[in-house]
């Protein structure tokens, strides 16, 4: 198949591959009229790599997941680095979700405060504050 085939059955654009290709992730054949041509194991790469980068993997670390295919693997995650992507990623996962959780104690608290301090001064809450001073702009 040619490089626009290939872009819509990726669910991609033309661009895009061409960008792959200049990474080093997607082979580049040339038929001999100079087209590119591909086949279903490029769909394949395509397809693994947007799947790794919808889980937020950048490109660079869907490599292993495509030389893992390329090699031969009937799945991209067959491999030992492909595993090691995985556990990495899991690691900086937990640590965003560690992080996630902090805050959500700490504007948990914020959120608690605000609203005891807001009920013991019902029943319309508490007085609005302004900072201008009025009688400055009286002159």
């Amino acid at each position: 198949m040619r490089i626009g085939e290939l872009a819509e059955q990726a669910g991609t654009t033309t661009r895009t591959l061409r960008y792959y290709e200049s990474r080093g992730l997607l082979p580049v054949r040339r038929a001999e009229n100079g087209y590119r041509t591909y086949d279903d194991s490029d769909l394949r790469l395509i397809q693994q790599i947007r799947t790794l980068q919808d889980f937020g993997f950048d490109l660079e670390e869907t490599r292993p997941f495509v030389d893992c295919l390329r090699a031969g693997h009937p799945a991209g995650d067959a491999c030992p680095a492909s595993l090691a992507v995985y556990r990495r990623k899991l690691d900086e996962l937990d640590a965003l979700i560690d992080q996630l959780r902090s805050v959500r104690a700490e504007v948990g608290a914020h959120l608690a405060r605000a609203e005891l301090e807001a009920s013991a001064e019902l029943p319309g809450g508490p007085a609005p504050r302004c900072e201008l001073d009025w009688e400055d702009e009286d002159r």
